[in-house]
């Protein structure tokens, strides 16, 4: 295994390997540390909605008012991918 210089986004660990590619061949990264909640990862995603934060962004854009097409045109992703986020949110559900 090669070991890189890169954080983990989960933990902060800097113990990652490589493993292996993902079906569009971006690079994955495994996070050997044990306490770790996720292990694999990429540094690069193919689609915006699988990047750390956006879906977050969807529920508090959604909180604040915006519109499935208005938070799917700000953020660049279909407005269908916003609404499933939205759907499978447990705490946007109960309010």
């Amino acid at each position: 295994m090669v070991y890189i210089n890169a954080l983990c986004p989960h933990c902060g660990s800097n113990d990652v390997v490589y493993h292996g590619k993902n079906t569009n061949g971006k690079q994955r990264l495994l996070c050997r540390n044990a306490e770790c909640s996720r292990k694999t990862f990429q540094l690069e995603y193919s689609y915006k909605a699988c990047k750390p934060g956006v879906k977050q962004q969807i529920v508090e854009m959604a909180l604040n008012g915006s519109g499935t097409r208005d938070t799917g045109r700000v953020l660049g992703i279909s407005k269908d991918t916003v609404t499933a986020v939205l759907k499978k949110q447990k705490n946007f559900q109960n309010k």
